[in-house]
């Protein structure tokens, strides 16, 4: 059995954790700069965010590699860095997990390019592309990969298929149902299912998304039309910026805290958040997914 099958058999309930990208925009992240330029320039940043996520009661950390794909990392001034950037990322990772029982998951975003017909990328380099970026992570160490906020079937498949080439880790696919309760290419719940349930994957997932109440409905249906663990890391509400430039976000602690009773119910297993997640909004978010696997 697997480190992430053994935590789930023993807890029944697990907390990932929040947001890098926006948490780490509030300690001083300039808006649109890629997380992945602080692996080298600010590690001590990132390593610090996922120590906050463990105190506040993390099973699960997400490396800082969401955009660490090779597409990504050039437009970041990181060419050719895939390996080292991912590799560093997990080390981060490693050292703020030490000796605890904390799990490090492999965060995969998407490409940033649209697949053909569409785009002009084509279907075998992004799974090429995808590939690299697992290989790395699963050579590096980490407990699991998650392949998150994903819109696209197509790109998803490569995603998955990519990965799966390189590793035998369990495999978390999340899709980001920005439209509601659906993808913004017009994927709902239930085709993400319905097209992966060959896939073996270890779990289905939610992340990001438009409201926690829509984040919700998807849930429900996810829960209709699947017996896998559920991943379920909603954003705290939608941004908006001050006249300072600052971002923030509205939802509190107590606001997501109050909603994982019914999240549970629904069918939430793996719990977190995503863009707008703080270490204060998890530790709210762990206190009420322990209330409820007890």
């Amino acid at each position: 059995m697997n480190k992430f099958n053994e935590f789930l058999k023993s807890k029944k309930l697990l907390v990932s954790d929040g947001a890098t990208g926006s948490s780490l925009q509030q300690h001083g992240l300039d808006k649109g700069k890629p997380a992945e330029i602080w692996l080298y320039e600010n590690p001590d940043a990132i390593q610090q965010l996922h120590l906050d996520f463990i105190r506040a009661g993390a099973d699960i950390l997400l490396t800082c590699t969401f955009g660490a794909n090779a597409l990504r990392l050039e437009h970041a001034g990181l060419s050719g860095k895939v390996k080292e950037a991912n590799t560093l990322a997990v080390k981060i990772a490693q050292n703020a997990v030490a000796d605890r029982a904390v799990l490090v998951a492999g965060s995969i975003g998407p490409l940033g390019q649209m697949l053909k017909p569409l785009g002009l990328l084509a279907v075998d380099d992004a799974r090429n592309i995808y590939a690299e970026q697992a290989q790395a992570l699963c050579e590096a160490g980490v407990d699991l990969l998650v392949i998150e906020t994903q819109f696209d079937i197509q790109e998803a498949s490569a995603a998955i298929q990519g990965a799966r080439s390189m590793c035998d880790l369990p495999i978390i696919c999340s899709f980001s149902y920005d439209r509601g309760v659906k993808t913004m290419m017009g994927v709902s719940p239930t085709q993400m299912v319905q097209t992966f349930s060959s896939f073996n994957l270890a779990a289905f997932g939610i992340n990001c998304g438009k409201s926690l109440e829509d984040n919700l409905r998807c849930l429900k249906e996810l829960k209709q039309v699947t017996d896998k663990p559920i991943w379920f890391k909603p954003n705290a509400g939608l941004p908006t910026v001050d006249e300072t430039g600052k971002i923030n976000y509205s939802t509190t602690p107590a606001d997501m805290g109050s909603q994982v009773k019914e999240w549970v119910a629904e069918g939430a297993v793996i719990i977190g958040g995503c863009c707008g997640t703080s270490p204060a909004h998890l530790a709210a978010i762990a206190e009420k997914v322990k209330e409820s696997g007890s």
